[in-house]
């Protein structure tokens, strides 16, 4: 009798954000260059459907952050969270990857425990930043965690939690890659003028806490930086919203989508002001002077406040052990706060190259195992598992 090959392995991927879709994407694509029939089922946005993803729902949907923020969303983060596990619960898929989003990854991580199927959790949740006892409640939550930062190996392992480092996606963003001149022709710039990037983030709770300061910075920048012009880069689910936000900035901000015109930025900038997380590492690869800053609802600051357990809020401060960069948080992202630190960027050199001898060394910790690139190394655990079950 013919026996039939075994079925080709099913991957069930949910991302929940705009930098999920990006590592869910490259993971897909790694995972199908090693294995052309694997296939997938999930949540995600734009680059994982390029990749064949069919989303089950739009990822927007959980695109959420903040204590406070969270609450008018419970309801329908609950009917979103009820319709996965109905879909793996019907699919059956032979492994569940989640990617970041914890506070909707890990509840349905929780929900499938008993389905059998692997389960692997991609970028660790940063519970050494702050209530460092939530890692006691992961036991159970999965196979295998992959993490992004070189020291979180050591962390969750000395809790018994399986865990991988697999080294930062940025190294694979082509952030270093732009081309100033391109940028510059593009756009109809001078030589001369002085580009400022503004990163107010990629989730819609986020983009208007910062727009509204950005905008009063330029109008002060106005006198004393008459030639600056800025440029903002943002995710395509929230270009409407942040196009809507500044048109009537005093100096029109050139509003970029599209990734490699983001890069180009990156080249022809001479400085840059950006919310905490992944951008400041993108901008540090790219050799960007940069300032941190952010804004949240005051009552989530007053608690973060009381629960972080680390002494910097930036990326690149974090893993250089210093503050490489500042940090202009709440009260301090204010816009003669953050008007002042933009021209000391511009116009100090040795502040600028100080912060681009120290984003070197940064860099270089984040490289994965061997010299992998990090979507490579993930896609390795991810068919390592798959194999230790039997799966082609």
């Amino acid at each position: 009798m013919l026996e039939l090959p075994p079925p080709s392995p099913l991957v069930w991927i949910l991302a929940g954000e705009a930098s999920g879709d990006v590592l869910g994407a490259r993971l897909m694509h790694a995972l199908r260059a090693r294995n052309p029939h694997i296939r997938f089922a999930g949540v995600g946005g734009t680059r994982m459907a390029q990749e064949g993803l069919a989303s089950l729902f739009p990822m927007r949907d959980l695109a959420v952050m903040g204590l406070v923020e969270i609450l008018p969303r419970v309801r329908q983060l609950s009917r979103r969270l009820n319709q996965a596990v109905a879909d793996i619960a019907a699919q059956k898929p032979d492994l569940v990857i989640t990617i970041d989003s914890p506070g909707f990854a890990l509840r349905l991580l929780r929900r499938i425990a008993g389905m059998g199927m692997l389960r692997v959790h991609y970028v660790a949740p940063q519970v050494w930043a702050w209530r460092q006892k939530r890692v006691h409640k992961f036991p159970g939550l999965w196979d295998e965690l992959l993490c992004l930062l070189p020291f979180e190996e050591e962390f969750f392992g000395r809790h018994g939690l399986k865990t991988r480092f697999v080294g930062h996606p940025v190294l694979q963003s082509g952030a270093q890659e732009g081309d100033a001149s391109r940028f510059r022709a593009r756009h109809g710039l001078a030589d001369n003028a002085r580009v400022l990037v503004l990163m107010p983030g990629s989730r819609r709770s986020e983009v208007p806490r910062l727009l509204p300061v950005f905008g009063q910075m330029l109008a002060l920048l106005r006198t004393s930086m008459p030639d600056v012009v800025p440029v903002v880069p943002v995710s395509p689910v929230v270009a409407a919203t942040v196009e809507q936000a500044v048109h009537n900035w005093p100096v029109r901000p050139i509003v970029v989508t599209d990734v490699d015109d983001k890069h180009d930025a990156f080249a022809a900038a001479g400085a840059a002001l950006t919310k905490s997380g992944t951008s400041t590492l993108e901008l540090a690869l790219a050799g960007v002077p940069m300032a941190v800053t952010y804004r949240v609802n005051p009552l989530t600051a007053f608690m973060a406040r009381r629960l972080i357990r680390v002494p910097y809020v930036a990326m690149v401060n974090l893993l250089a052990g210093r503050a490489v960069v500042p940090e202009l948080l709440q009260e301090n992202c204010a816009p003669d706060v953050l008007a002042r630190e933009v021209q000391t960027l511009f116009e100090t050199p040795p502040v600028a190259q100080a912060q681009k001898a120290a984003f070197a060394s940064v860099l270089h910790g984040l490289e994965g195992p061997g010299g992998s690139l990090p979507a490579d190394a993930a896609a390795s655990a991810v068919l390592d598992l798959l194999a230790a079950r039997g799966q082609p």
